[in-house]
C-alpha cells in the first residue's frame, strides 16, 4: 500500500483491493438524496400524466438494476453478492421535491455503500428524465450515505 491508499501498490499504480482474507458479515447500507420538481410537474407526476410514463415505478427499477451493476461502472468496486435492494420514495407537496432513499444489504467481505449510492443516484437520474420533457432545470440534490453496518467499521448513522 502506498503512502496508506488502500487502492494503490507500494509503486502508486491503481489496484483493487485484496478481501480474500477478510470475513463475510452481513452489510447494510442506505442512501438518501432529493429531487426538486416545479409545482406544475410534480402536479404532472401525481396525475400520471407526464409523457413517458410512470416515473416512480421506473425510478425504482433503474434504481435497483444499476444498485446491481455498480461493479461495472466503478473500476476498483468488487462484485458482490447483492442479497436485497430497495428503492423508496416520499413524495412532498409542499415544496414539490421527492425524497429518495436506497438500500443495499449483503452478506460479504465488503460493503454496499456504493451499490447503494449509485442505485439513488441512478434512480434520481432517471425521474429526471422521465420529467424532462416538462421541465428541464430539475434538480438533484443532497446524494449521501445516511446509514451503513457491518464490516470492520461498524455502523455509522449521519446525524
Amino acid at each position: 500500500m502506498a503512502d496508506g491508499f488502500s487502492h494503490m501498490d507500494r509503486d502508486g499504480n491503481a489496484r483493487m483491493v485484496d478481501v480474500s482474507s477478510k470475513n463475510d458479515t452481513s452489510r447494510t447500507a442506505i442512501v438518501r438524496g432529493l429531487v426538486r420538481l416545479s409545482a406544475e410537474t410534480m402536479r404532472l407526476l401525481k396525475a400520471d400524466a407526464l409523457p413517458k410514463g410512470d416515473v416512480l415505478t421506473t425510478a425504482k427499477i433503474a434504481g435497483i438494476q444499476a444498485a446491481k451493476r455498480t461493479s461495472d461502472l466503478i473500476p476498483m468496486c468488487h462484485p458482490l453478492p447483492i442479497s436485497y435492494v430497495d428503492v423508496r420514495f416520499t413524495v412532498h407537496d409542499g415544496d414539490s421535491t421527492i425524497e429518495l432513499e436506497c438500500e443495499v444489504r449483503t452478506t460479504y467481505r465488503t460493503g454496499v455503500e456504493m451499490e447503494a449510492l449509485i442505485g439513488c443516484q441512478v434512480a434520481a437520474a432517471t425521474i429526471y428524465d422521465m420529467c424532462k420533457a416538462v421541465q428541464k432545470d430539475i434538480v438533484i440534490d443532497n446524494c449521501r450515505l445516511v446509514y451503513k453496518s457491518g464490516g470492520k467499521s461498524g455502523t455509522f448513522t449521519a446525524e
